[in-house]
Order: C-alpha cells, then sequence, then structure tokens
C-alpha cells in the first residue's frame, strides 16, 4: 500500500527521524492558512508539493496550468498561487504516464537551504533474502538512473535475519557517503531511526530522496516514499487507514473488497485464473494468440459461484475486454465443480445481460476436467469449452479475428 509524502513524513517524526515541518492542505485556502502558520513559527520560505501516487514531482507539469508539481515560494501570495496552480489539475510525470494524475492535496512544507543530497533507502532485497539499505551521494535524482549509470556510487549494508541494524553498520554508510563531524553523528542517528520505522511497520521500502544535509550540519528528510506490506496491515489497522482510495484504480479498489489480487492492464482480453503462476501463462498464450490481456486476475485456489460471479463483474467493467478466457487447473477444487459455478454466473441477469457480445472460453484441466468440458458444452450458454492450453488459445485467436 503507498501513502502519500505528508503522511510518510509524519510516521518518520514518531520515530524521531528528522523531517522539515509541514502540513497537508486540500483548498486554496487551507494552503495559505497553513503557510500563515508556519510563517509566524519561523518559517521564511515555503514549498509547495502536490501530493499523488508516483515519483518525478519536480520535473512533472500540470495539464491545464502548466505548473510544476513542487514550487518554491518565498510569499503567502506565492503559495496561494501554487495551490491554484496545482489543485484540481492532473499532474503529468515520468512516473504517471500521459494520463497523469489529479492533484487532490498539496503539501505546505517548509523551505531548507541545501548543503548536500543524498539517497538513503531501505527495503528487501529478494535475491539474498535480507533487508538491505542502500544510500549514494548522488541524491535528488533518480536511483534507477544511478544503478544504471554509475552503479559504483551506490553503497549496500545487508541486514542478517532475525538481527536489527547495527550501530557500526550505519557509522560505516555514514562514513562511505563522506560525512563528518556533527553531520556523521546526525546521520548515524538518522539511519538507525529510519531503519526502525521500516522494521516496525512492516513496509516494503523506506525511500528518502533526497536526504539532505544544511549548511549547519543538520540531516533531513526531505522526500519521502513509502509502501507498507499489505499482507502485513491486518497488524496496523492505524496504518490502514491512512489509504488514499481515490489514488487508486478502481477496478482493483473494487476487486480487494472480495479478496482477489486484480490488476488492470491495457489489452482486450479479460482473464480469471486460479494461480499466479498459471496467470501469467495464461497471458502469454493470449498475446500469442494475437490478443492483449486486459488484466491479470487470480481467484485464488477455491473457486466458487461467488468468486466467479465478482470476477465476472470486474472484467466487464472494463469497456476494452471483447473476449474473456477462464483457465482453471482443478487441483484443490473439482472441474466439474467450478464448470457449475461458471454456468451459474453466467445465468445472473447482471453479468448475462453484459456478455452478451462478449465470447467466454473457459479451460479446465485437472480432476474431472472431461465431466466439466460436459457440463459447459450441455449447457445451452454461450461459452466455449477447451481442455487442452492450445485449444484455449486457437479459440481465444478466433473470436479476436
Amino acid at each position: 500500500m503507498k501513502i502519500h509524502e505528508y503522511q510518510a513524513k509524519e510516521i518518520l517524526k514518531k520515530y524521531k527521524v528528522a523531517v522539515p515541518e509541514g502540513i497537508a492542505a486540500t483548498s486554496v485556502d487551507e494552503a495559505v492558512e497553513a503557510a500563515k502558520k508556519m510563517k509566524e513559527e519561523g518559517s521564511s520560505l515555503f514549498v509547495v508539493k502536490a501530493q499523488i501516487h508516483a515519483g518525478g514531482r519536480g520535473k512533472g507539469r500540470t495539464k491545464k496550468n502548466n505548473a510544476k508539481g513542487v514550487i518554491l515560494c518565498k510569499t503567502i501570495d506565492a503559495v496561494r498561487e501554487a495551490a491554484e496552480s496545482m489543485l484540481g489539475d492532473v499532474l503529468v510525470t515520468i512516473q504517471t504516464g500521459e494520463e497523469g494524475q489529479l492533484v487532490q492535496t498539496i503539501y505546505v512544507t517548509d523551505g531548507v537551504d541545501i548543503k548536500k543530497e543524498f539517497y538513503v533507502g531501505v527495503l528487501l532485497d529478494r535475491a539474498v533474502s535480507k533487508n538491505v539499505i542502500m544510500a549514494s551521494t548522488e541524491g535528488g535524482v533518480e536511483i534507477e538512473k544511478v544503478a544504471e549509470e554509475t552503479p559504483e556510487k551506490i553503497i549496500k549494508e545487508w541486514i542478517e535475519p532475525g538481527m536489527s541494524l547495527q550501530v557500526n553498520q550505519a557509522r560505516r554508510i555514514a562514513f562511505s557517503l563522506g560525512l563528518e563531524g556533527k553531520a556523521l553523528k546526525s546521520c548515524i542517528k538518522f539511519i538507525m531511526s529510519l531503519y526502525k520505522a521500516y522494521e516496525e511497520t512492516d513496509s516494503d521500502m523506506f525511500e528518502i530522496n533526497p536526504l539532505i544535509v544544511t549548511p549547519d550540519d543538520e540531516i533531513f528528510a526531505l522526500d519521502a516514499k513509502v509502501t507498507f506490506d499489505d499482507n502485513a496491515l491486518y497488524r496496523h489497522p492505524d496504518l490502514a487507514e491512512l489509504k488514499d482510495e481515490a489514488e487508486e484504480d478502481p477496478f482493483e479498489l473494487e476487486a480487494s473488497k472480495y479478496d482477489l489480487n486484480y490488476i488492470k492492464l491495457d489489452g482486450n482480453v479479460g482473464c480469471m485464473v486460479n494461480g499466479a503462476g498459471l496467470a501469467m501463462a495464461t497471458m502469454d498464450i493470449i498475446k500469442l494468440s494475437g490478443g492483449e490481456p486486459a488484466n491479470f486476475l487470480d481467484v485464488g485456489g477455491g473457486a466458487n459461484v461467488e468468486t466467479v460471479k465478482n470476477g465476472f463483474r470486474i472484467i466487464l467493467d472494463d469497456p476494452n475486454v471483447k473476449a474473456i478466457l477462464i483457465n482453471i487447473f482443478g487441483g484443490i477444487v473439482r472441474c466439474d465443480r467450478v464448470a457449475n459455478g461458471v454456468i451459474e454466473a453466467v445465468k445472473d441477469p447482471e453479468i448475462a445481460e453484459k456478455i452478451k457480445d462478449v465470447p467466454i472460453i473457459v479451460r479446465l484441466q485437472g480432476t474431472n476436467a472431461e465431466e466439466a468440458k460436459e457440463i459447459i458444452d450441455n449447457s445451452g450458454m454461450n461459452v466455449i469449452s477447451a481442455v487442452l492450453l492450445k485449444e484455449a488459445a486457437e479459440a481465444v485467436s478466433k473470436v479476436m479475428a
């Protein structure tokens, strides 16, 4: 689960990670009031930042007003103008694609003098099954670009499973960044606190880019990107409440209500499969057959009537879908039961209306596969059955021709 920068910084503050002060706003008036309050507390420079679940905001531009996603402001009036240029407009960045994302919240934060910029991130290194802290002297730019062009500038420190980050590891990172004196001590403390926040919140990633050193050698997280492990959110109901549904894909949001693993794609053939590996193979078959997968949808091992119905509803809500391929391996559940579930789902009046012009190909393999094929063939419904994956591919190719 992704969260906004302002939410990430509130979490960091709880773990005593130094961040510039800031206030989130959803209207121009709120932004102005936030700047006034910060000025009363001593701020003389403000930064207005669009809050969307995508990076590259500083280099992005809004569609209507051609405003940047991050604007430095020296006066209250400038804050007002920046807020007016962002709120309600669509921000396009390198990560959003051409469609961009609607800006509904902005973050008014303290402007900070910068002496040096660095990168620090914490995430799981799946190759070695260990958490890793990555740091670089190349802060303020995409770390992917640094990894591609100058990988030697990335410092890595792995943490052994069952152990937490050791002070000597944090010290090694800070030394490698070329810090000394007050800045070195502050950075060690910063890294230790950052890792504690990452560990205790069951996060997938904590990324600080840039981490900055001020002229008086203070350390701050100028920007923060955090994603949580969805599977661990049941342990953190307070963090689950931070989810901004306006930033989520509506199809994926609907699927999550039914505990379905769904990812929307740009194709024209809907997929309903049990098992992630089989789902990937099914999408490959669709592409080889001349179609393009419209989604990834894993209905799990215990596919039943309600699961199939919910899967149909989500797939058919996508206007791009011209055909549906159901590919189920009957291991945990028998194929004949799945076939009966598909037929019952197709008979549902709501679904039946939507599939009048959408061919459905059902490939069932495993226990009672032949019986399942017979059930579908004798149903009288607009459903094409297949036993072999090759047959299903040929059926997809035929209906898409």
